[in-house]
């Protein structure tokens, strides 16, 4: 069977493999060719970003149409980052939120967290929060972690559910816990409120080696805002980090309380 989506889904010639592949990155690509689906779409995502091959976003998303036709959920996933972002393809937002709502049905959280953002938003389709908040919902019940950091969301904010702020605490714990860095950020955030500032460093300690410039800027913002308890090593790295990714670092005295 493996075999038969190898010849009703040929490949165009693929590129001359780079000599020396290490051997965990050749043996994903024997077990790609030889068609098993979770090697197929790792080898995409090798040819997407990797130092060990040239890149090539077109081979990717051919590799990645393979699983999905064979209905493995991560293949319906990659087709839909391909489309969403232009990779090895033109741009198609409403192709790319199909793609998550095949990777969800088939069961794939991050298709489903994908599909989540992009009705949450309205992006590729009409913006329906119920519909968002029941995908969340359900891959954070199925421990997703990104998607236990959105659901928390909705109740922290009241959006198409009731308020409820005890449980969004505990879904931002479990999105922490889970390694999310968004999650650890909101979830320091509210022990900060709190009282519970040396907890609260401790998941901004680990929030910053990961974190992107939006939850960076918050985070400094948060930190400056201490005071007296403040971390300044914890600060000096949020900053270096921002500076890491071209981005201004705000001027402290602007953001300290009167």
């Amino acid at each position: 069977m493996k075999r038969v989506f190898r010849k009703v889904f040929p490949l165009r010639k693929e590129p001359t493999p780079v000599p020396s592949l290490p051997e965990n990155i050749e043996d994903i690509r024997q077990k790609a060719l030889k068609g098993h689906h979770l090697e197929i779409v790792q080898w995409g995502q090798v040819l997407l970003d990797s130092v060990y091959v040239p890149k090539d976003p077109a081979g990717a998303l051919e590799w990645f149409t393979i699983a999905a036709k064979a209905g493995f959920g991560p293949g319906h996933n990659m087709r839909g980052r391909c489309f969403q972002f232009g990779w090895g393809c033109d741009q198609d937002l409403t192709e790319a939120a199909r793609c998550y709502e095949e990777a969800a049905k088939a069961g794939d959280e991050w298709g489903r967290y994908n599909l989540g953002i992009l009705t949450m938003r309205g992006i590729g389709q009409p913006q329906d929060l119920p519909k968002a908040l029941d995908l969340f919902r359900t891959a954070a019940q199925n421990g997703h972690a990104k998607s236990m950091n959105l659901y928390a969301r909705f109740l922290e904010e009241g959006w198409v559910v009731p308020q409820d702020r005890a449980a969004a605490l505990d879904w931002y714990r479990k999105s922490a816990e889970g390694g999310d860095y968004r999650g650890q950020h909101n979830f320091a955030t509210a022990l900060a409120d709190a009282g519970k500032i040396d907890e609260a460093l401790d998941w901004w300690r680990k929030a910053v080696v990961d974190a992107t410039s939006d939850i960076l800027l918050a985070m400094n913002q948060k930190l400056v805002l201490l005071g007296e308890k403040r971390d300044t090593a914890l600060e000096t790295r949020v900053q270096r980090r921002l500076q890491e990714l071209g981005v201004p670092v705000p001027n402290s005295a602007a953001i300290r309380p009167a």
